[in-house]
């Protein structure tokens, strides 16, 4: 979550819900949860969360970036 610049990334569950993290403002590292934005405002961060144990994480997945025009 610190790279930079950022890289897009899905969050993979061990129920099988996937997360996709956009940029660095939709979810924040807590002790032992990731807390992801399931909705965002206009500038990307997240107005809606979801906490997740670290623990149910299965794998983290590459998300393409968008190439600029």
């Amino acid at each position: 979550m610190r790279a930079q610049p950022f890289r897009p990334f899905r969050v993979c569950l061990s129920d099988g819900k996937t997360f996709d993290i956009p940029n660095d403002g939709a979810a924040f590292l807590k002790e032992g949860v990731i807390e992801i934005g399931v909705e965002l405002n206009a500038e990307g961060f997240a107005i809606q969360c979801v906490e997740c144990a670290i623990l149910h994480i299965t794998r983290i997945e590459d998300l393409p970036t968008a190439k600029a025009a």
